[in-house]
């Protein structure tokens, strides 16, 4: 997993709340289990003008000139802003596998649906919560193109170009496995040495137990 520390980066506004993992990527493109590939479909009911399905051409179907990530000054933006309760809906995990191949490598929201929220985690992407005072100011902010952020994780800041510095919380495990780059595979992999030294012991006391039969 790409480490978390420092990133900066064009901010894109989606203005809509509530918004649930259906719209974030559609049930029909849920046929690979590879984290890759899902980029393109990001939002589609949204940012075309058709019905998406699995194996178009995404290149040449008509987009939505209004949908946000369709302007031309929001495109490579890689820090998405939008409204509560975000991810909510069914707890698929290729919704944080779309919005990140999508570029995206942060979110900030006043609040997120639970499974959605740690399902970010454990793929990289840093959902970030602020106050609704704030996203709202950073909404009024974003108006300007060419609006960006930098986010510092290990400071817990968002980080505005004037020097605006806004606080934010975080699971210190969580941070540490993002500034580490460590999802749950890496996490174990930590521990390899401490595991083989274990399954040496236990060969050794019961032997029975990795005997063919």
């Amino acid at each position: 997993m790409e480490k978390f520390v420092r990133h900066e980066g064009l901010v894109a506004p989606l203005d809509r709340a509530n918004v649930d993992t259906d719209q974030i990527i559609p049930k029909q493109f849920l046929k690979s289990i590879k984290r890759t590939g899902f980029g393109p479909n990001l939002f589609d009911e949204w940012r075309y003008m058709d019905v998406g399905q699995p194996g178009q051409d995404n290149e040449v179907r008509p987009k939505n000139p209004d949908f946000v990530l369709n302007q031309p000054r929001y495109q490579g933006a890689s820090v998405l802003l939008t409204r509560r309760n975000f991810g909510c809906g069914s707890s698929r995990e290729h919704a944080p596998w779309a919005l990140m191949d999508f570029g995206f490598r942060a979110i900030i929201a006043p609040s997120y649906a639970d499974i959605f929220y740690n399902n970010c985690f454990k793929n990289g992407l840093l959902p970030i919560v602020l106050s609704e005072d704030n996203v709202e100011a950073l909404f009024q902010a974003a108006s300007e193109e060419g609006f960006r952020l930098t986010i510092d994780l290990d400071a817990q800041q968002v980080i505005t170009a004037d020097g605006l510095a806004l606080d934010f919380e975080i699971d210190e495990f969580r941070k540490h496995c993002l500034l580490n780059g460590l999802d749950e595979i890496g996490l174990t992999l930590n521990a390899a040495d401490e595991i083989r030294a274990y399954e040496q012991r236990r060969q050794e006391r019961e032997p029975w137990v990795f005997q063919d039969h």
